[in-house]
């Protein structure tokens, strides 16, 4: 049983308060200016440059399921980003990524938190590539303010922006119109419309059927002989009933299995936790369903001696940045193969809220909850209670307990190296 396992000695035995550990609300864009800025997408470093949709349509497909639109981040490191129609995306719409990012190309690494119309707009990158959770929108200000401080722990930000009313020491402050004004336009496309090879077939095939269809105008009109008028009664035209619209996909019918997000985090901490770096201590590790993030810091180790153990360790990393003076590496450890699953509520709010509560006074823990909701386009609501906990438990220990609540999504596992303490966050879907 979860209450009788005990992975640390140094366990009091004591709750853990969690208030300090509040779930996260984020948005899909903002406003600027009277335009439409997309926000929060998922971004991902692009392979093959000359021909990007196989990679797009592959990434969709197996990194982020049920992605539908994408965009190119252009320059030296070229990206692309995903994001999913339903949860408020539509094609056209500008990347603010791409905007900013390129804005402020004369600095390879930044890191900025912009308030915009809804929100707290969270924005970063390093070495030009912007980190996979590096665009948030967050509607709570301390949510933003929380992952930007944690985030100045990394050293070597060319550019660091945040609001001036926060009042922090060496940051500045830039007004979101002024940025992103320079920076480059990328519109949200749609990922499986037709291009190259496919666009060429369909419009030779129209034009061929063009050609015959003016030749057989043609025909008709001037070569074949005149047919004697014909008075038919007007025919009476029925009234077509609209068709109803198409059933909307639910949220949780495409939810990334939270099993294998809590066992896949929990191989690659370990597999990162067991790399040997001698002079170099590793940092804050965080993981996502699109990746693990983690960094080093040195402290009487060379650049030279964590290559050789990055490139030996036998660990796959999706990117890989050492900063300017030497003194940090970032790295990021892909998360792969997640099935998605339906996975329909079970209980309404009040009753999952007193029941998870029970459950950790049970256990003598403290778990932090509050309830969000999103309307969807076609003005549906739906509801879920978001939860996070810091526990000394692995998500192994975690995992037995969490499945038996049906429209569990699993958003973010940390794992702190000096106290041992993993840290969860999530929601559930209610009735």
């Amino acid at each position: 049983m979860l209450e009788d396992a005990n992975l640390d000695d140094n366990y009091s035995g004591e709750p853990v308060s969690a208030d300090k550990d509040e779930a996260k609300a984020w948005g899909t864009s903002f406003v600027v200016g009277g335009t439409e800025y997309a926000a929060s997408l998922f971004w991902q470093p692009l392979q093959n440059k000359d021909d990007p949709y196989a990679e797009i349509n592959e990434a969709a497909e197996n990194v982020l399921e049920g992605a539908d639109l994408f965009c190119l981040k252009p320059g030296k490191s070229p990206q692309f980003g995903l994001c999913v129609s339903y949860q408020g995306y539509k094609k056209k719409m500008l990347a603010a990524a791409v905007s900013v990012a390129t804005a402020l190309s004369d600095r390879s690494s930044f890191l900025a938190v912009f308030k915009v119309s809804n929100g707290w707009w969270y924005v970063c990158a390093r070495n030009d590539i912007i980190l996979s959770d590096g665009d948030m929108l967050f509607l709570n200000e301390e949510d933003a303010k929380e992952q930007f401080i944690s985030m100045l722990a990394v050293p070597d930000w060319g550019r660091k922006i945040a609001p001036a009313e926060w009042g922090l020491e060496d940051v500045e402050t830039q007004a979101i119109e002024a940025v992103i004004d320079r920076g480059v336009d990328a519109k949200l496309q749609k990922i499986h419309a037709l291009r190259g090879a496919k666009l060429f077939a369909v419009v030779a095939g129209v034009a061929v059927v063009s050609i015959w269809l003016v030749s057989t105008l043609i025909n008709s009109i001037f070569l074949a002989p005149p047919k004697k008028p014909i008075i038919a009664p007007a025919p009476v035209r029925p009234i077509e009933k609209a068709a109803p619209p198409p059933p909307e996909p639910k949220p949780w019918e495409s939810i990334q299995d939270p099993q294998a997000i809590m066992e896949k985090c929990f191989k690659a901490t370990q597999d990162v936790v067991s790399i040997s770096t001698p002079g170099w201590k590793i940092e804050g590790i965080t993981c996502t369903p699109s990746g693990l993030v983690t960094s080093w810091k040195r402290e009487i180790g060379r650049i030279s001696w964590i290559d050789k153990a990055l490139n030996e360790s036998g660990v796959t990393f999706s990117s890989r940045s050492i900063a300017a003076n030497g003194n940090s590496v970032i790295v990021s450890v892909p998360i792969t193969d997640i099935k998605t699953l339906n996975s329909p509520p079970e209980m309404n709010g009040v009753d999952l809220v007193n029941t998870l509560n029970d459950l950790f006074q049970a256990i003598q823990m403290g778990i932090s909850m509050s309830t969000e909701s999103w309307t969807s386009p076609q003005q549906n609501v739906y509801r879920s209670v978001k939860f996070s906990f810091t526990s000394n438990h692995d998500p192994k220990q975690w995992m037995d307990l969490l499945m038996n609540f049906s429209g569990l999504r699993i958003n973010t596992i940390k794992y702190d190296i000096n106290s041992h303490n993993w840290y969860y966050e999530g929601a559930i879907y209610v009735l």
